[in-house]
């Protein structure tokens, strides 16, 4: 296979030099997950190579994602208000519910997989947590499916700012890790995982229907409880222990040491997409994210998941992180005319062609990399190879 040359020798000896440095201190990881993986685990044969247990994952989401796009493009099919949209069959929320749960423990599962043959490698790391950046959207885009657009519901812009939320705190945990050289894992990611496995379910039993209600003396729909909820994973649950963390790294000088300037880099290309995008959407005369909110979501989540991507390769290879991504550069040129002019419906047509770019653009850099660190490294990515005895 072709590449593209995306990782420098700089990149690669950084790899070489890479030893895995996690924390976890979740209970609901160290006292139900662990355990179920532990478990879960002896049952693969041992010539399954763990990629092949993430990418699985991956795909049982993308499956669900698109499944759903199908039934509900634009999310009114679980709306009161919209009778001529006919509801997303009950069979999708059981599906969802056993690929979520399949996909959660297969994500758990790879890295123990790996120990267990004796196959851990960078890539592997990056593997994961590429895919995982992805991931960030599936969540926030199936929960606005199940609660769909209505009076009982939230708008196509607050579902957007859980969707940017979720994503700001998977790029905060690899910033951090970026600046101390710890992957501190944050609490919220199992909690998710696990409770959306039952908001499948729950759905699945008693139809979109049964979260169409009011709480009594709040006056907050379920979908209003939920957004809360999640503002309150953000700054609870997110924020302050990465704050926390970086201070002890700086004050024990136990982390990298960078100067302000150098620290907040990985920073700088997502504040740069979400702000363009927000600004984009904010200004549009053709409201382009009221009529295509699932293509605007999808858009958001392949640009991300490159900008993650690539500071993930930095911190892992102790190199500088990228201040602006190229993918950025056609980005504002759209929202520069759209800023200018009122184009109308040819906004449709640019927020397409910049979609379809970025997720080129990023499925070419995904498999450029995995192939020159399979290079670099000797390995295949979805096969073990059999040992001589």
């Amino acid at each position: 296979m072709a590449t593209f040359g995306y990782l420098s020798k700089e990149v690669l000896t950084g790899f070489d030099n890479y030893k895995y440095s996690a924390v976890d201190t979740s209970p609901v990881a160290n006292y139900i997950c662990h355990p179920l993986w532990n478990w879960i685990v002896q049952f693969y044969p041992l010539w399954i190579a763990p990629n092949v247990l993430t990418f699985s994952g991956f795909l049982l989401l993308l499956i669900s994602f698109f499944v759903m796009t199908y039934f509900d493009v634009d999310f009114y099919a679980s709306s009161r208000d919209y009778p001529n949209y006919d509801p997303i069959p009950n069979w999708v929320w059981l599906m969802g519910a056993v690929n979520n749960f399949l996909s959660h423990n297969l994500d758990g599962t790879d890295g123990k997989q790996a120990r267990r043959t004796g196959t851990s490698s960078p890539l592997g790391e990056l593997f994961d947590h590429g895919l995982d950046s992805m991931g960030t959207l599936f969540i926030p885009v199936a929960l606005y499916s199940i609660f769909g657009r209505s009076e009982m519901s939230v708008d196509v812009f607050r579902a957007y700012y859980i969707l940017l939320g979720i994503m700001t705190c998977f790029i905060i945990s690899h910033f951090e890790k970026y600046n101390t050289g710890i992957l501190f894992l944050p609490w919220g990611y199992d909690i998710s995982q696990i409770a959306m496995t039952f908001v499948y379910l729950l759905t699945f039993f008693g139809t979109y229907e049964i979260w169409k209600f009011t709480v009594p003396g709040l006056g907050w729909t379920a979908a209003e409880c939920v957004v809360m909820l999640c503002y309150m994973g953000f700054f609870f649950l997110t924020f302050p222990p990465t704050v926390y963390n970086l201070y002890i790294s700086y004050r024990d000088r136990t982390g990298k040491m960078r100067s302000f300037s150098e620290a907040v880099r990985p920073l700088v290309s997502t504040g740069l997409l979400f702000s363009m995008l927000l600004f984009w959407a904010n200004m549009s005369t053709y409201r382009v994210m009221e009529n295509h909110p699932r293509l605007f979501y999808w858009t958001t989540g392949a640009a991300f998941s490159n900008i993650a991507c690539n500071l993930i390769i930095a911190q892992m290879s102790n190199t500088r992180c990228e201040l602006v991504n190229t993918l950025l550069l056609p980005l504002f040129s759209i929202v520069f005319l759209c800023g200018l002019f009122s184009l109308g419906t040819i906004e449709f047509y640019l927020l397409w062609s910049y979609c379809i770019y970025v997720t080129v653009s990023h499925v070419i850099f995904g498999v450029s990399v995995v192939s020159e660190m399979c290079e670099h490294f000797n390995i295949k990515a979805f096969s073990i190879p059999v040992k001589k005895s």
